[in-house]
């Protein structure tokens, strides 16, 4: 059954949020037709908060410290807490890869979903479809392509952010950095036994995964890539088109903005009017799919008066003595912005705390945060 659509508008993620059932997350959300949220789109773009989830599923269900789905938020929150603390250093490897001789491009086969195995070309296709992958699937296509194709974790982390709607950057780079083994120091490893449990639509057999794990860990711990043996032939796909940013554009409204919104704030406190604004030196280094756009521009044309689109010192110059409403986001590239225009500007919401010191794991930083109350 496909997946219905993302709708980028607050009412949307709020149904959303209404339909979430913890304990049905917490049984079914590692198979792919599992009943997982599907909400990270609307939290990455800031029409949900992590805050207001958590306050609406424990309205209907109380949660604790010790649910899953406080344990996945718990995730993304920690991956914003190393981004704070680390920067442009999300980049940088924590351990040393297990392997060598990665290379710095992804191969035409995985980009055009026609490696013959078969879970990784299904999910390339899901991904371009809808802007959207189980985490399961992530995981899969992070592992098959730094492990078994020798690419770095950064070039796959680039392409996947591309085509995500949901693209973070602190979470989807720190994600493949887990995977790759360079944040934990331990890769991360699947096969065709493990995708037959999750997703058995997918016949992985006779593939390069159908193996053991043992000759799993070997192949990434080498400098070889790894092909399978007797590929499937299977039709190309074209890789979606990628942008650096919109146009300019202005929807004629004459009145005063009071609020400055950014792809990252698409839902504000109050209905007073805003400017839009659209950072180009960020988003050309980090393209965004023409169906992203869409989505975010659709938004802001509603609510801004006019938005801008530039680069950082044209932003500057543009906003200079402006004392608009924002709220805050951890992106280097909007945040200085944002504190010139915005002197007051809200905090980025959070649902646990932010450790002064960077916690290395996932497990230093939960032991860290559930020590508080739980924020529902």
């Amino acid at each position: 059954m496909p997946l219905a659509p993302f709708l980028f508008t607050r009412a949307a993620a709020l149904a959303r949020a209404d339909r979430v059932d913890p304990a049905r997350y917490s049984r079914t959300r590692n198979f792919l037709t599992g009943d997982v949220t599907r909400l990270s789109p609307y939290i990455t773009h800031g029409l949900i908060s992590i805050p207001e989830l958590l306050e609406s599923v424990h309205a209907r269900k109380p949660l604790s410290w010790e649910d899953k789905l406080a344990f996945e938020f718990g995730w993304r929150e920690y991956f914003h807490h190393a981004w704070d603390r680390l920067g442009e250093g999300i980049w940088r490897e924590q351990h040393a890869p297990p392997g060598s001789g990665y290379a710095a491009t992804m191969p035409d086969d995985i980009r055009t979903a026609s490696t013959g195995v078969a879970i990784i070309d299904q999910q390339v296709r899901e991904l371009y479809a809808t802007g959207y992958l189980h985490n399961h699937a992530r995981m899969w296509i992070a592992s098959y392509v730094v492990h078994i194709r020798k690419v770095s974790w950064q070039a796959g982390a680039k392409w996947m952010y591309s085509h995500l709607l949901d693209g973070d950057l602190a979470s989807n780079t720190l994600s493949w950095q887990w995977v790759a083994g360079t944040w934990t120091g331990k890769p991360y490893l699947f096969n065709a036994e493990n995708v037959a449990r999750y997703a058995p639509s997918a016949d992985c057999s006779g593939s390069v995964i159908d193996t053991s794990y043992e000759m799993l860990d070997a192949i990434a711990r080498s400098s070889k890539a790894a092909l399978s043996p007797k590929p499937v032939s299977v039709d190309a796909v074209a890789e979606p088109q990628r942008l650096s940013s919109p146009t300019s554009v202005s929807n004629g409204a004459a009145s005063e903005p009071v609020w400055l919104m950014h792809p990252w704030s698409l839902h504000l406190p109050d209905e007073r009017t805003a400017v839009g604004v659209i950072n180009t030196d960020f988003h050309a280094a980090y393209p965004w799919s023409l169906a992203r756009w869409n989505a975010v521009m659709s938004v802001m044309h509603t609510r801004c008066t006019h938005v801008i689109v530039g680069a950082s010192g044209e932003l500057n110059t543009a906003f200079a003595g402006k004392s608009l409403q924002a709220i805050q986001t951890l992106n280097p590239h909007y945040n200085a912005l944002i504190a010139k225009a915005a002197p007051r500007a809200l905090a980025t919401p959070r649902a646990f705390a932010n450790p002064s010191m960077l916690k290395r794991s996932f497990t230093s930083y939960w032991n860290a945060v559930s020590r508080d109350k739980f924020p529902a």
